[in-house]
This record gives C-alpha cells, sequence and structure tokens, in this order.
C-alpha cells in the first residue's frame, strides 16, 4: 500500500493507469493522457517492486507524452493473461500506435471496439465497461456500438471457457464493471464497491460465486471521482524474491 506523496496529484489513488505488471519479470511505465496526472509516476514504487519482486526490464513509454501520445495502462487496456489479448474502447487515451507498439513488446493481440453511453459519450477508460477473470468475465455489451464486435468480444473471452456475463449500462454506471480478480488465502476473490455488488442480479451474483468469492468494498468517496476498486489497484503479476538467510 502506497499513500500519497503531495497535495497536488488527486488521481494518484489510481494507479494502475501509469504502470503494469507481468509474467517473467516484466514492467510497464505508461504515458497519461492530463498534464495533471503526469506527476503520479513515482520512483519509489518501482524501486520497491525490485526490491520485492523478480523484475528483469521495465519498458518505459512514459517519454512519448511530450509527443501527445498517451495509453493509459489498465484503464485504458483490460489484459486477458490467459488468452494474451487486449480489449481497448478506443478513445483519445489509448492511441493505437503506442497499443500496437505495446502488444507487439509484451505479446498481446488487441481487440479495439467503439463504445459510448446511452447519451453518445464515449467509454474512455476501458475497465469501467468490462472485467476478465479467470474463470468469468462481466461486459457492458450494450455500450458496445457494434453488434459484430459484440460477438467478437464474446466469443474470444469464451474460448477459453469463461462465463460471459453482459451487464447493463446502468450497472456499468453503478461499477459493477470495474472489478478485479485477486488471489485470498482461500482463493480467488472478486474486490468489487458495495454499490456495484447491490447492482448485481441474484443470477449475476451466483454465476461469479460459481468461481469467486465476492469482496464488496465502501467506495463512495472514490466512486465521486469517476473510479471504482479496480481502478485503486494495479495488480502484481510479478515472482516474489527468495528470502535470504545469512546466518
Amino acid at each position: 500500500v502506497f499513500q500519497d506523496r503531495a497535495n497536488d496529484t488527486p488521481d494518484s489513488v489510481f494507479p494502475n493507469n501509469w504502470f503494469s505488471t507481468h509474467h517473467g519479470g516484466h514492467v510497464a511505465i505508461y504515458p497519461m493522457y492530463a498534464k495533471s496526472r503526469r506527476k503520479e509516476q513515482r520512483t519509489d514504487v518501482i524501486e520497491f517492486l525490485k526490491q520485492e519482486y523478480r523484475v528483469a526490464e521495465v519498458t518505459d513509454f512514459s517519454g512519448l507524452e511530450a509527443d501527445g501520445l498517451s495509453l493509459e495502462g489498465t484503464g485504458a487496456m483490460v489484459l486477458d493473461h490467459i488468452g494474451r489479448l487486449a480489449f481497448v474502447a478506443r478513445s483519445h487515451r489509448a492511441d493505437p500506435l503506442l497499443l500496437e507498439r505495446f502488444c507487439t513488446r509484451f505479446g498481446y493481440e488487441p481487440i479495439v471496439f467503439d463504445a459510448a453511453d446511452a447519451g453518445g459519450s464515449p467509454v474512455y477508460h476501458t475497465n469501467v465497461l468490462m472485467f476478465v477473470g479467470s474463470a468469468c468475465a462481466m461486459v457492458g455489451m450494450d455500450m458496445v456500438s457494434n453488434a459484430e464486435r459484440r460477438q467478437t468480444i464474446s466469443e474470444r473471452l469464451s474460448e477459453t471457457g469463461r462465463d460471459v456475463i453482459a451487464l447493463s449500462e446502468s450497472q456499468i454506471g453503478d461499477f459493477a464493471g470495474n472489478a478485479i480478480e485477486l488471489t485470498g488465502t482461500n482463493g480467488p476473490v472478486l474486490a468489487l464497491s458495495s454499490r456495484a455488488e447491490k447492482a448485481l442480479s441474484p443470477d449475476q451474483r451466483r454465476r461469479l460465486e460459481g468461481s469467486l468469492t465476492l469482496l464488496p468494498l465502501d467506495l463512495p468517496i472514490i466512486e465521486s471521482a469517476g473510479g471504482s476498486a479496480r481502478c485503486m489497484i494495479a495488480g502484481i503479476h510479478l515472482a516474489p524474491r527468495a528470502k535470504r538467510n545469512f546466518n
């Protein structure tokens, strides 16, 4: 857990936008769209990862901010670590050239689509729209503009045996799609907000609980800023370093 260091980075509670970690000891650092968020990058976080986990390589894309390019990490991309897919709602926070460069470097296939709410406002962070876990996924299908892309998303997620659960736009508004699967001491858990958990139907909850334990969290202040449980967590997919005993 890292706390804010300054008063001029109010969105730093959403670290998943500026860095991500990957199997094989890889770390990526991303360029942010808003200039106010570029101050969130912290060397102490990266140094902590290097000390506690096996980090072989850090790929830093953040220098491309000077060229007006942005790719806001696992906010702009929802990564399927099993199928090696990067789901991306097209927006100015996910530059296509930079997305291609990331996918080539880290071994993902991009699945890009347009998504918007009923008023036509585009979805700019994909992780608000969809959650991808190891055995199930939740997607705001009605907000994906093209029917063929909806079908593609469903099929590609189902290929690995996942149960794909469609969320309504109102459930997306309650942050039901902004969840993350974590490794718990007694099996996988789904971290989501209490508001998101209450928005789920009994059938959706039953399907999720077939492979996960729901972990609802009270996050009203965080959600007033436009993010929820998943946005607050940068997942660690690195192998821990062995503790040395010099006695």
